[in-house]
């Protein structure tokens, strides 16, 4: 992937500048759930407060709620960047699945041709959930076989519906971000998308 790959085309829209920020009350959530910044990808969604209403309360919930692992999360999220070429994702994303407990290792590996079969960098669970998230990603519908492993490695039918729901969900935000050309921050640490 490469990783500076939106950084020529400029944004489709222009985010929301700071002196047009608005609603304050959404602006401040959205900003809370950051830690207190905006990312690019918020002042390009507060070109519809209402869509960034629903989306702040969504991938929050996404983000701090879920019983799933947090690095199989961001190992699914890392995928889905990996698979779409959102390499905004992948700078807000690579980061936490560090913090969750990842490698660089397993990072590098993500980018190789086939991870799902990498022994070396993955487990078992692991390369599961890297097969499913690529099989979603690329094909929309997933092979029982896929599916079983997932099942057999997470037999957790909560876990099982959550690693769906992030991958399907980051599949959302990464074609939103690749389709609107939103900028990487150049001036932030990554934080979560």
């Amino acid at each position: 992937m490469d990783h500076t790959s939106n950084a020529s085309n400029p944004p489709r829209i222009t985010p929301v500048p700071d002196s047009a920020l608005g609603p304050p009350a959404l602006v401040q959530a959205i900003a809370q759930r950051r830690g207190g910044t905006l990312l690019n990808l918020d002042r390009m969604l507060l070109r519809s407060p209402v869509f960034a209403s629903g989306w702040n309360g969504f991938m929050g919930a996404i983000r701090t709620q879920l019983s799933l692992d947090p690095c199989l999360r961001e190992l699914a999220i890392c995928t889905v960047a990996v698979e779409t070429d959102a390499a905004y994702e992948w700078s807000q994303h690579a980061p936490e699945f560090l913090a969750a407990g990842g490698s660089q290792a397993q990072l590098d590996a993500l980018q190789d041709e086939t991870p799902a079969s990498n022994q070396q960098a993955f487990d078992d669970t692991q390369r599961a959930v890297i097969a499913l998230a690529q099989a979603m990603t690329r094909n929309v519908r997933v092979d029982d076989t896929v599916f079983g492993a997932v099942q057999a490695l997470l037999p957790d039918t909560q876990q099982q519906v959550e690693l769906v729901g992030v991958i399907a969900s980051y599949n959302m935000v990464s074609r939103f971000l690749v389709a609107l050309q939103v900028q990487m921050e150049t001036d932030m640490p990554a934080g979560s998308v």
